[in-house]
């Protein structure tokens, strides 16, 4: 009788916690439309990766300080890499054009990769790169170009929809002064 005591309780108490935890949604396409977000509103809303991201670019002889990333020897090559976990929270830095938005994961506004809507994944905002060829593409990252595997082409951004739903937004027109 007491085990059972214990297990309701426990289960209840396991209930109670997930139900108050926070669900992340893909940012999508239609929700920025639906939802009428600004640059603005991206700004103030907590985005999170769907899964790693690995960047990973050939040392030349005459690059031998590393400041991103850690350094690997392969092949007998040197080669910088710069991992992204899943979950990393990032921030929305700027937004070049169109609906592609530039997200930092990173302390600094020069460290970002882009984003934007893909038709092939339901709108959702997944990695953008210069190039995509078979299994890997070319990303621009604090001003160099890294590879990246093609897995990475489907990392996604996340958010706490109801969190960012919540955020209130003021907005306020100026009506003007005559004479």
């Amino acid at each position: 009788m007491n085990n059972t005591i214990w297990s309701l309780l426990a289960l209840g108490f396991i209930l109670s916690m997930t139900s108050c935890s926070s669900k992340l949604t893909p940012l999508t396409k239609g929700m920025v439309s639906e939802l009428d977000w600004s640059e603005k509103d991206l700004k103030k809303i907590q985005f999170y990766l769907s899964k790693d991201v690995v960047l990973w670019r050939d040392l030349g002889t005459e690059e031998s300080r590393i400041r991103d990333g850690r350094v690997k020897i392969v092949d007998g090559r040197k080669v910088e890499e710069v991992i992204f976990k899943k979950n990393t929270p990032g921030l929305v830095i700027f937004s070049p054009k169109g609906q592609n938005i530039a997200v930092s994961f990173d302390s600094s506004d020069e460290k970002y990769l882009m984003f934007g809507p893909s038709k092939k994944v339901n709108g959702r905002y997944v990695l953008l790169a210069k190039d995509w060829q078979k299994n890997r593409g070319k990303v621009r990252y604090n001003g160099k170009i890294y590879n990246t595997s093609s897995e990475s082409a489907y990392a996604n951004l996340l958010l706490d929809i109801k969190l960012a739903k919540s955020t209130e937004y003021r907005k306020q027109e100026a009506s003007g002064r005559r004479i």
